[in-house]
């Protein structure tokens, strides 16, 4: 062989190689991920006192499968491991480490619940399992700095805990308020911020009553609190709570302003249970457009996602809100993940979930963006308040919170 044609076979035998170890270079991937797949794991209630919530983790299926459908994320399709805790910590640890240990899944995402996400918060993190997008607003899921591999998605209890705190400061400054909340992370989250917003005026409280997750029922704690002389309600609580307060309040004539939390104001789980017509006039806190509400009939993004649940999700109740928050917790992880590229290590799905830019979602509601940084792991921190006519949610005054 010719000095030319040696080394003509050189510069291409090293051209391959550098090329092969270029594409291997670009290619990362940790445990749950390959050329064709992303596994990510789910923990939600499908059975137990909370099981309402249990649409969530059957909407955002029909979500990744329709990406499936669609040719998937950069050409991997989705495995949604989906498991259910019964909204019981000690189980959720159980299904944490089914999924991580056994199922090997590249992140979990969405797990429902302040105490059931308490439970597995520490282990997660020791894992260095990305912990993402947790469907709960405990202020505690954005500390970065201690717990790296955690975060957060709707606003935190406590910002909303204040702002309904100011609003009754402003709108009714000798209120006589009756506080009902689920004694555990969840209500004491929010407790804590609407007493931080009331500031000195604390004396205000004239009832505060805890209730169970275990229950059967909270009528007598709604009697308790009607006998206080409460003439306002921040109502702390859950689905199914929720909607035994609501409609004991009306059954025995006690009509306070009544305040409930985001997380329990789905009109399909919450209100209709309740009753539509006992429900008139509840104030709650919004960041999503309600699909019950008429401004949005021919809105874009509400039309998309009608269309969505129409063809994907066809048993799923087109008037509940946790519907649309589900679908948009989803987009949000497929943004994610995308901007992973080829890079799809735990430590990059940190990376890119930190790195989110003033992200639109179309069901967000108007002027509420998705920021996140390496410092700041609460990627929506705005909310409207909204007041219930007996058919939607209408929102009302200035986006507040950051």
């Amino acid at each position: 062989m010719s000095g030319r044609h040696l080394f003509v076979s050189v510069t291409t035998i090293l051209g391959l190689a550098f090329a092969a170890s270029s594409a291997m270079a670009q290619k990362k991937y940790d445990p749950g991920a390959s050329d064709t797949e992303i596994k990510i794991g789910n923990i939600l209630p499908y059975s137990g006192p909370v099981s309402a919530y249990g649409t969530i983790g059957k909407a955002q299926a029909a979500y990744f499968k329709k990406i499936n459908d669609e040719g998937g994320i950069n050409g991997r399709k989705i495995n949604f491991v989906s498991v259910d805790d019964g909204y019981s910590p000690p189980k959720t640890v159980e299904m944490a480490r089914r999924l991580v240990e056994q199922d090997e899944v590249l992140l979990l995402f969405q797990p429902l619940g302040t105490p059931t996400n308490s439970a597995i918060h520490k282990y997660m993190n020791a894992k260095k399992v990305p912990h993402l997008f947790l469907s709960s607003g405990a202020t505690k899921w954005n500390d970065p700095k201690n717990f790296p591999w955690t975060m957060g998605w709707q606003p935190n209890y406590q910002t909303e805990g204040r702002i309904y705190a100011q609003h009754i400061l402003k709108t009714k400054p000798n209120a006589k308020i009756g506080i009902l909340y689920q004694n555990d992370d969840y209500g004491k989250d929010f407790l804590k911020g609407f007493k931080d917003g009331l500031g000195a005026k604390t004396k205000m409280i004239v009832a505060e009553v805890s209730y169970e997750v275990a229950e059967p029922t909270i009528d007598s704690q709604i009697v308790q609190l009607k006998g206080s002389g409460a003439d306002t309600f921040f109502n702390i609580t859950t689905a199914k709570f929720a909607a035994q307060a609501i409609r004991k309040a009306y059954d025995i004539g006690w009509k306070p302003v009544h305040y409930l939390v985001n997380a329990a104001a789905g009109v399909g789980t919450v209100l209709k249970p309740a009753g539509l017509e006992k429900s008139v006039g509840l104030i709650s806190a919004a960041y999503i457009k309600d699909p019950t509400d008429p401004q949005w009939k021919d809105d874009a993004g509400i039309k998309e996602w009608t269309a969505f649940m129409k063809k994907h999700y066809p048993e799923g109740d087109l008037t509940d809100y946790i519907n649309v928050y589900a679908y948009a917790a989803a987009q949000a992880l497929v943004q994610v993940l995308k901007q992973c590229g080829d890079n799809l290590t735990r430590e990059n799905v940190m990376k890119q979930a930190a790195s989110l830019k003033n992200l639109e979602i179309k069901t967000l509601l108007p002027g509420i963006k998705i920021n996140t940084s390496a410092t700041d792991f609460a990627p929506i921190e705005s909310v409207q308040l909204s007041r219930f006519d007996g058919k939607a949610w209408v929102p009302f005054g200035d986006i507040m919170g950051r």
